[in-house]
């Protein structure tokens, strides 16, 4: 495991998290860090992803003007701040990097470099 994650946690419909994504230098370097999620029983989906050289992001419609990808080079950390939480946002959060394509995939299968995850809950 090379990339980790935190922030994760238990939270109410509504409400804030901001979820960390710390990089090895390595691998950082003007690539593409990505965020995905995994809900008990479903595909695990692309949600954000954001190249670290050009900082272009890309996030997918259902969480856009809620949740918002962004990096810090010095501390080669990615972070996703998730405002206003749904029920539905319930999920296993891992974030990804991909050190071969210049431009950033929505594909899983194109990041082979993943966290272990962070888990969070949003209840009603």
């Amino acid at each position: 495991v090379q990339l980790v994650e935190s922030g994760g946690g238990s939270v109410q419909a509504g409400e804030s998290l901001r979820l960390s994504c710390t990089v090895p230098r390595y691998m950082y370097r003007s690539n593409c860090v990505a965020w995905f999620r995994e809900a008990p029983g479903k595909e695990r989906e692309w949600v954000a992803h954001i190249h670290t050289g050009s900082g272009l992001t890309s996030t997918r419609d259902s969480v856009r003007g809620r949740f918002d990808i962004s990096r810090d080079n010095a501390r080669s950390t990615v972070y996703l701040q998730m405002d206003k939480l749904k029920p539905e946002d319930t999920a296993m959060y891992h974030c990804a990097a991909d050190t071969v394509r210049w431009t950033c995939s929505w594909f899983k299968t194109d990041y082979p470099h993943w966290g272990q995850g962070t888990q969070v809950t949003v209840s009603s």
